[in-house]
């Protein structure tokens, strides 16, 4: 039997800390190791408690959860660690800096249940979890914002297929949706996404999301 996934929750209201709290550790297959009402208090205890996944508000007192996730997950971090970024529609302009910042994922706050464990063990696995219809919304809704001026599709190391396939990536479409758009298979487009990943150096497909509107290669 694997070891139970560890989490570390972090949220300033008690309420809702504690209500994810026990939806986690009623699971079989996970853990909470610590709960923390602010970022300065989710940096110094996951680097002492070491979890596998930490579940992050985004406005918290003393350090928010941008700041805290760039402090655990962000460029340059030698043990960088997981980070579930949850979050509500009215806080969407942090959600691309959150995953600037190093998150793996985002979810909404009022997500029922399932999905909050869903996304925990998504993230441990260390795949990113990526809501479609939220991405289009967030993402989109930012593209102007977050797009620098300079560089674009030509610069970039990618084959055209490659190119396509990263732009159906930064929409918002799961490997399957993407798959039949292109009329391919999904173990294709597995392979796809993985050449992206390594040609551009990105850890997982919500890098490849920001980096494709940075760089302009949607609209």
């Amino acid at each position: 039997m694997s070891a139970a996934t560890r989490v570390l929750v972090c949220d300033d209201q008690a309420l809702i800390r504690t209500g994810f709290a026990t939806i986690i550790d009623a699971q079989p297959d996970m853990e909470i190791v610590g709960e923390c009402g602010d970022g300065q208090a989710a940096v110094d205890l996951a680097r002492r408690l070491d979890p596998d996944v930490v579940v992050m508000d985004v406005r918290m007192p003393v350090l928010d959860g941008i700041q805290a996730t760039r402090r655990l997950a962000g460029a340059g971090v030698q043990h960088p660690v997981k980070v579930l970024v949850v979050t509500t529609f009215n806080l969407d302009e942090y959600v691309y800096e959150a995953l600037r910042a190093g998150a793996s994922g985002f979810l909404l706050k009022d997500a029922p249940p399932a999905q909050l464990l869903h996304g925990i063990r998504t993230v441990a696995t260390g795949a990113a979890l990526l809501a479609p219809e939220v991405t289009r919304q967030l993402v989109g809704r930012y593209a102007a914002r977050i797009r620098p001026t300079g560089g674009g599709p030509d610069d970039l190391p990618l084959a055209p297929r490659e190119l396509e396939v990263l732009k159906l990536i930064a929409t918002g479409l799961s490997n399957s949706e993407i798959a039949a758009e292109l009329v391919i298979s999904q173990e294709t487009v597995k392979t796809y996404v993985s050449r992206i990943l390594t040609k551009l150096d990105l850890r997982d497909r919500v890098q490849a999301v920001v980096y494709a509107y940075r760089n302009g290669i949607v609209a």
